[in-house]
């Protein structure tokens, strides 16, 4: 067997079973004494050390499952079944222990409920009658325990079509309510958010579509409208998500959970699992595939082969609240294809790449415009910001920035003091004159999107109002911001932040700044308003993609009144690498381009006009 994952070719049902036991080989020794604890690593979550170490445990679940469902073996599986057996019963040491009202707990149920109604011979038949109590027992606390009103509820459902499944009584009116709430959720065309105001993020395709998909093949024969809904719904998002994957494997990475990692592409295992049509087995297989090898080709792993907290390199920084050490292992989810046998037609049709994808694809549910660029594949999305929003780590950084991008990624704050520590690429940032304490667009009064014209308006202050337009597209795009302020303010405009390391080429001139580097090209530009351009070294760590980044800023000092500040900004990624000795003219040379005129955008003195990608004639009165 290969010794590194990154060496796997990935083409094969074979390769994905080998990719599985690549990556829980490494947790054999990390399992506590009674099996019940995955013991992975110090670091903390807003739960108890116990609790995290079941919830390692369970997450590794989701590879084995469909691994045993569709007839493979795990040499971890008795393990597993220890571990069960001790986990649930009370009297034992390693007990995973009563839960409470909206529980980590309950959410590591699923995995269970989802063994209980797929693979019942395995992990249900083996256990003695007093063990099954125990399960039985531990798992229907659930129905007793409140879970929040999102993607949550879900864990209600699996664990209750599990009990379902083996005869033991279960709560069909929680059952119902649950699903039932789900439609509260969807705001059509495809898409959930998060709970009732929430985010598209996702927590729809890896979390309520995934469910979704789990139910409607397991309970296709009892519940079949309801079955046949989920497919609906589900075939109309992925044509829709899959603009949100490029040519080379990566996803956009957006909003909170990132950890998770290659969970990205687990909405495409459900599609293929649930044998949804729409997309070809090859188009689907080819997405997984390509979204795993691009993973697994990236520094995630610690030197004995455990996943870390992280997004491309360990990163606490970006972590959420919620992520403990065995965490990232969620990702398996994306191993569900496993469960279609070997004989499945899904592993007999050649892989194939992405299909055609519109340049521009707006996607008004998600308040995001996706932009392609042709020639390189490097997907961006484009975002008009959101009328609520959550107490999340780092939530303005991962869902209200102006753009997202899989060659750039986004930027987190390390800190709070500075341009430098609040790392603000793809935004807008505000101080108080004088006070380094900056202030970003979190929650937007207006948010609006007409064909590749974005607009929203959003207030940092009581007496500060910004009105933000940004004109969408690849590799140039321009934002508009009116300011009116009843306060002096410091004014800083990022551009995309860039990987940096070795070689770095840097142009500065009084309106724009650049810098080109081994992985791409970044600029800005100030067309009205701004006062100097200027790079930021960001504190490391703050970016998701690279531990050190450059990022082109202007910067501007705004009296109280009303001001007007004009931009545009460039990114380009690198494909392949570029050798140092080839970077020094990039910088300059992108800074001599006409933005305005690629973008069909005219700028005069009294006005601007903007010819959407649709047609549309917008004018900007400047006043």
């Amino acid at each position: 067997m290969m010794t590194r994952i990154s060496d796997n070719p990935l083409q094969t049902r074979e390769d994905l079973l080998a990719a599985l036991e690549q990556l829980t080989d490494p947790l054999r020794p990390l399992y506590s004494k009674g099996g019940a604890r995955l013991d992975i690593g110090r670091t903390g979550a807003s739960y108890p050390a116990a609790t995290a170490g079941m919830e390692g445990f369970s997450r590794v679940l989701w590879g084995l499952i469909p691994l045993l469902g569709g007839g493979g073996d795990s040499e971890l599986w008795p393990t597993v079944l220890d571990g069960i057996r001790h986990g649930t019963d009370p009297g034992h040491e390693e007990y995973w222990g009563e839960v409470r009202d909206y529980d980590q707990r309950l959410v590591e149920m699923a995995a269970f409920g989802f063994a209980l109604a797929a693979i019942p011979e395995q992990i249900w038949s083996p256990l003695a009658p007093q063990e099954q109590e125990h399960l039985y027992n531990w798992l229907n606390q659930i129905n007793s325990h409140p879970c929040y009103d999102c993607n949550w509820l879900f864990f209600n459902v699996l664990v209750n079509v599990g009990f379902r499944t083996i005869g033991r009584p279960y709560d069909e009116v929680q059952l119902e309510s649950n699903l039932e709430r789900m439609d509260a959720f969807y705001l059509g065309e495809g898409w959930y958010s998060d709970g009732v105001d929430g985010h598209c993020d996702y927590y729809g395709p890896f979390a309520i579509h995934y469910y979704s998909l789990l139910y409607a093949k397991l309970m296709g024969q009892k519940d079949p409208e309801r079955a046949r809904k989920f497919k609906e719904r589900a075939r109309l998002f992925a044509a829709e998500f899959v603009a949100w994957f490029a040519p080379d494997g990566s996803a956009l990475p957006y909003g909170r959970s990132l950890a998770y990692r290659f969970a990205q592409s687990a909405f495409w295992s459900a599609l293929a699992y649930a044998e949804v049509e729409g997309f070809s087995a090859g188009t689907v297989k080819g997405i997984i595939l390509r979204n795993l090898r691009w993973w697994f080709s990236q520094p995630i792993f610690d030197t004995a082969g455990v996943l870390t907290i992280g997004y491309t390199y360990p990163n606490l920084v970006m972590a959420e609240n919620y992520n403990a050490p065995g965490s990232p292992y969620w990702a398996l989810k994306t191993f569900l294809p496993l469960a279609l046998g070997a004989e499945h037609p899904f592993w007999k049709e050649q892989e194939l790449p992405l299909p055609e994808i519109p340049a521009v694809s707006v996607q008004k549910p998600a308040h995001l415009v996706l932009v392609r660029e042709p020639a390189s594949g490097h997907t961006a999305a484009f975002n008009s910001g959101h009328l609520s929003t959550n107490e999340h780590t780092h939530t303005s950084a991962k869902y209200e920035k102006f753009v997202y991008s899989t060659g750039f990624g986004f930027s987190v704050p390390r800190a709070e003091w500075g341009l430098s520590q609040g790392a603000f690429d793809s935004m807008l940032a505000l101080s108080e004159a004088g006070e380094h304490l900056y202030r970003v667009r979190r929650r937007n009064l207006e948010s609006e999107i007409l064909d590749n014209l974005l607009r929203s308006v959003w207030k940092p202050w009581a007496d500060v109002e910004v009105r933000t337009w940004v004109v969408a597209g690849l590799p140039w795009h321009i934002r508009v911001h009116r300011i009116e302020t009843g306060r002096a303010l410091d004014a800083a405009e990022g551009g995309f932040a860039l990987g940096q390391e070795t070689g770095l080429a840097q142009q500065l001139s009084g309106s724009g700044a650049a810098a080109a580097t081994a992985w791409g090209t970044s600029g800005i530009r100030g067309l009205t308003g701004y006062m100097r351009a200027e790079l930021i070294w960001p504190n490391a760590n703050t970016n998701l993609l690279r531990p050190r980044t450059v990022l082109p800023t202007l910067t501007a000092s705004l009296e109280p009144g009303i001001h007007w500040l004009v931009s545009a900004i460039y990114g380009d990624p690198s494909a392949v690498p570029v050798p140092s000795a080839q970077l020094t003219e990039l910088p300059g040379n992108i800074l001599e381009h006409d933005p305005l005129s690629l973008l069909n955008v005219t700028l005069d003195e009294d006005q601007i006009k903007v010819l959407t990608t649709g047609g549309a004639e917008v004018i900007i009165p400047l006043q």
